[in-house]
């Protein structure tokens, strides 16, 4: 590979001849894909992206090369595409435009660009990219991946990257008193273990592989009602030295719908981070223990963040390590026991999944799986919306929105709308034939309203995690997400050209907001109550307005004061909403001492009870069948980038992006967020009532910092800036400043406070 790169920077060094001052393009990608090369794409006419450096500013022209050997790939000789020079600004899903590309071949690519400055680059290093078969009349549905395999047990998936097997060594591996070994590793991981073992005799050992310990070094073996992973594994172990992989019991989920089957050409995998190994004492030695851990694709660098709140650190490292650990089917899904995607956990995985890594193909997959394949609970379907248009602000892929538009149309549950104006499960529209048109195999009372999970208890008399909602005829919750997809759904339909639905969507969901807060707003309190016909008010009724933005500005004080005063009264599930709504009400305080809280409810009971991933649940207090592998349970990941940092696309790809911190009682953090076109960078010192920044803005790319109206003396790069503009946003008002592609020292001051 070192030989490879060599030869590659001597070929491409004479590729431009012209002062080269601009650095080349990075982080190349095609159609989405970072690694194309462990991969086959089956678009045969396939979308090329790279990353601008930062130090061009703008974009002003581009030249893609696209070649059947990398040796071809110059000015002139490339044989399958030479664009020439495009002026054009655009560095995202750019599609090809050369000869046509044969099915299941191999062709490398590469760009340069020039800057508005008048800079040139040399030709980025190739990427090379496999084809694959460009017929899909075959497919189970749109968008499924099959695997191929590449060369002898080169396996790869269709149109999105792979796990592949990571070895990592234990942090501790001792010989027991009693017998036998106790092997201990940083973080549970899923996978198998691996070791080398010398037998005096063919030797029969007891394996227990686990996620909880005891304090006598043994491993938790009683797992109760949980899912926590635990396997008792019986093997022989030859005469003589051999090299061995754990056989873990083959998983087979029963009863769930859409469960995902581990390819065959992977071990069986479990969660575990704790082993021993038990046998006739001085019959067999053990070493060089690893865990085989199954990660999909993974980039490390791509994120970081650290901040002087110790708690809050610890909990985005249980975030992100989670993004990392859970994708292992190449799916969002609900983790490792049933292995099914469900719309609401993928969606929340997918924010916190962006927020941590540069990866798009996953997304785009699972989104497409779930378009067909839907589970049960009512508001579920109509995350598929919510999850369709984030896919799209961050990836700008088009195409998925066009192809997939009726079906998302339909996930917005237009049609359970009744005379009323509201939706409703209850009054006559869920017929079989519309559960049918949602892809949803199941019987009609399986389809209801959900709000939260789990609905019922766990122990100590435990209600469920719904705050007590009261279900009626028109529920709350249901209709706030029903908002929400209207919004979008008036958006995708501008974009993808269906006019006649883009005023029907608009004039839907301004009439639904009216009718929304008619019905359900309880003017004497001041907040939501649960439904039509309650008067019970819970914490669900209104935090999920309040993320949705449903809720007046007059009434933003009342419902934000009540949401405090619920305190967590959600599950993991409900907690991205929560958080989201408190950022929305300008209660950053509030949010952070969430995301901080030791109590049983909070990220740091997950760690105290010895998960290295966030859990399906608080507690087993709360739900005593439990999981400690459940990416639902991310949402500080994404909140903290999008919410406390304030990290958020304003148009496609980021190509405008808002900056708008809400770090509260938090004095100082740093974070490195990656998007499509490289990574945004932000440091924060917030003390005496100033704030002092560092911002690094990608190249091509625009930014808009909105800082608290209050600081009226802001000097950006040591000059006095003036803002283009005021806006209400988080409770109150911010000034907008524009900030181009570049590196700014920005302090703010209210020039009052001294």
């Amino acid at each position: 590979m070192k030989k490879f790169i060599v030869l590659m920077l001597f070929v491409f060094g004479g590729l431009t001849l012209n002062a080269q001052v601009l650095q080349e393009p990075e982080g190349l990608l095609c159609d989405l894909l970072r690694e194309p090369s462990s991969a086959v794409i089956t678009n045969k006419i396939p979308e090329f992206s790279w990353i601008f450096p930062r130090a061009g500013h703008k974009q002003a022209a581009y030249r893609i090369l696209v070649a059947s050997s990398p040796f071809l790939l110059s000015e002139g000789k490339a044989d399958y595409w030479d664009s020439e020079r495009v002026g054009e600004n655009h560095s995202v899903n750019i599609p090809y435009k050369g000869k046509e590309l044969n099915s299941n071949g191999t062709y490398w690519w590469a760009v340069k660009v020039e800057s508005d400055m008048g800079l040139e680059s040399a030709y980025s290093l190739p990427q090379q990219f496999n084809t694959g078969n460009f017929d899909r009349s075959d497919l189970d549905y749109p968008g499924q991946s099959k695997w191929i395999e590449l060369s002898s047990n080169n396996w790869v998936s269709e149109d999105k990257q792979r796990a592949s097997l990571d070895y990592l060594d234990p942090v501790q591996f001792s010989k027991r008193d009693m017998g036998g070994y106790f092997i201990a590793f940083n973080k549970s991981v899923i996978g198998t273990l691996t070791f080398l073992a010398t037998a005096k005799e063919n030797t029969s050992v007891s394996l227990y592989m686990g996620e909880r310990r005891n304090e006598d070094q043994t491993v938790h073996k009683n797992p109760g009602k949980s899912n926590i992973g635990f396997q008792q594994i019986e093997m022989i172990l030859q005469k003589g030295t051999h090299h061995y992989v754990v056989k873990i019991k083959e998983k087979n989920p029963k009863g769930y719908l859409h469960s995902q089957k581990l390819a065959p050409h992977y071990p069986e995998v479990m969660p575990f981070r704790y082993v021993e190994i038990v046998g006739q004492e001085g019959a067999f030695w053990i070493e060089e223990p690893k865990q085989a851990a199954l990660f999909y694709y993974f980039d490390e660098s791509a994120s970081s963040f650290t901040c002087s709140d110790e708690n809050l650190m610890k909990v985005w490292d249980l975030c992100k390590y989670t993004q990392k650990s859970t994708p292992f089917l190449g799916v969002y899904c609900d983790g490792n026991r049933e292995r099914m995607p469900y719309e609401a956990d993928a969606y929340i995985q997918m924010l916190s999944h962006f927020a941590c890594d540069r990866e798009y193909s996953i997304a785009r997959y699972t989104i497409n799986f779930l378009l067909d394949h839907a589970s049960w609970p009512t508001e579920w379907q109509m995350h598929m919306v919510l999850m369709a248009w984030e896919y799209y602000m961050q990836t700008g892929d088009i195409n998925l929105l066009k192809e997939r538009y009726e079906d998302l149309k339909r996930k917005s549950l237009i049609g359970l709308t009744d005379d009323t104006g509201l939706i409703s499960t209850r009054t006559g529209k869920k017929t079989e034939a519309f559960l049918r048109s949602l892809n949803f195999p199941g019987k009609t009372e399986q389809f209801r309203d959900i709000v939260d999970w789990p609905q019922k208890g766990g122990f100590g008399g435990v209600k469920g995690e719904t705050d007590g909602y009261e279900y009626t005829d028109y529920n709350t919750v249901v209709n706030a997400f029903h908002n929400r997809c209207l919004v979008l759904m008036g958006r995708i339909a501008d974009l993808t050209g269906h006019t006649d639905d883009v005023a029907f969507f608009e004039e839907r969901a301004d009439n639904h907001r009216l009718l929304f807060n008619a019905t359900f707003f309880n003017a004497e309190k001041g907040i939501y109550k649960d439904g039509e016909a309650t008067d019970h008010s819970s914490l669900h009724a209104n935090m999920f307005p309040m993320a949705f933005d449903l809720v007046p500005e007059e009434n933003i004080k009342t419902v934000s004061e009540f949401i405090k005063s619920r305190g967590m009264a959600c599950s993991v599930y409900g907690s991205q909403y929560l958080l989201e709504a408190l950022y929305n009400g300008g209660e950053a305080d509030h949010a952070f001492s969430l995301m901080t809280s030791d109590s049983k409810r909070s990220w740091l009971n997950m760690l105290r009870v010895g998960s290295t991933m966030t859990t399906e649940a608080w507690d087993e207090f709360f739900k005593p069948n439990l999981t400690w592998n459940h990416a639902w349970g991310s949402a500080p990941a994404n909140i903290t980038a999008r919410k406390l940092m304030g990290i958020e696309p304003l148009k496609p790809t980021f190509s405008l992006f808002r900056i708008s911190p809400q770090p509260g009682n938090l004095q100082e953090a740093d974070i490195r967020v990656p998007t499509i076109r490289g990574p945004v960078e932000s440091r924060l010192i917030n003390k005496d009532n100033k704030w002092k920044m560092e911002v690094s803005v990608p190249g091509n790319t625009e930014a808009e910092l909105w800082l608290p109206a209050a600081f009226d003396r802001v000097i950006i790069n040591n000059k006095i800036a003036e803002p283009e503009k005021t806006e209400v946003f988080a409770g109150g008002k911010r000034k907008v400043y524009r900030l181009s592609s570049g590196v700014y020292i920005i302090n703010a001051q209210n020039s009052l406070i001294r």
